[in-house]
């Protein structure tokens, strides 16, 4: 085996050690909560108990390892708030994981389905979906994601157009909430919030300056900060702590790298 195979070798295991060590035995590391999760953190403690909102899972699969632990902050935080909630999509592939995510958590807490929460599936045609929820959920979504009539449901007879929620969140990848803020936002006035990838932040940064948006939540460091304003510790705080080993280890490395190399250059 030769020394370069061996040196990359070393390399891997230092980096995997380095990842795996805190998922395995979490190290809490001490995370600050920013202005922008507290200001999240504020808009849903102050909807009052039994009020509506809308999880919208705009996203796809490949960005889940960093938007799941928001959306999973975020569903925690609404149910200790006893909110209702109604789930959609209009990302194919974020619909089976919203769906996931809902019902492993309500099972945890035991909220009932049809009366705390539902979920509405996934839509196509985006902004025709926006635009028609405006004027008729039921219209728009005749039947829930496991195929019973929404009408059958309690909370959607108590829900029928944006007038009767809250919040809208869309948990995004993409640009997608831009829609939100256009079509339901614009047009129908209700209140808009998104949990976003942490490199999409400052593209909606305008928007909250503007108060189009009402609150914004970016990334794995975003996720760990509600995390420990909830005060609990899940897979963004968990996340984060992997994260930070990895970058001490990438840093630790290249020192060890440079130090060797001209060590080996004074060598005769």
């Amino acid at each position: 085996m030769s020394l370069a195979t061996f040196d990359r070798r070393i390399i891997f295991g230092v980096i995997f050690l380095a990842v795996a060590a805190p998922l395995i035995v979490p190290i809490g590391l001490v995370s600050e909560v920013s202005p922008g999760t507290q200001q999240f953190y504020d808009l849903i403690e102050q909807l009052p108990e039994g009020s509506v909102i809308m999880l919208s899972f705009d996203c796809e699969a490949s960005s889940w390892p960093e938007i799941g632990p928001v959306a999973d902050a975020l569903v925690r935080h609404a149910m200790r708030r006893r909110l209702k909630i109604i789930g959609t999509s209009f990302l194919s592939e974020g619909t089976a994981l919203g769906y996931d995510l809902l019902t492993r958590l309500t099972r945890q807490t035991g909220m009932p389905y049809g009366a705390d929460w539902i979920y509405l599936g996934f839509r196509p045609q985006y902004i025709a979906a926006m635009l028609g929820m405006g004027e008729s959920i039921q219209t728009e979504f005749p039947e829930d994601y496991t195929g019973r009539p929404l009408d059958s449901l309690p909370l959607s007879r108590q829900v029928r157009t944006y007038a009767d929620m809250a919040l809208v969140v869309s948990i995004a990848d993409d640009t997608m909430p831009q829609y939100w803020i256009e079509y339901a936002g614009g047009r129908y006035g209700v209140k808009i919030a998104t949990g976003l990838s942490a490199v999409m932040v400052t593209t909606f940064t305008p928007y909250l300056d503007s108060r189009q948006l009402a609150a914004v939540i970016g990334g794995l460091k975003g996720a760990a900060e509600y995390e420990r304003r909830l005060g609990i510790r899940g897979s963004g705080s968990r996340g984060m702590d992997a994260q930070s080993t990895a970058h001490l280890a990438i840093i630790l490395l290249v020192i060890v790298g440079n130090v060797a190399y001209f060590a080996g250059r004074k060598k005769p």
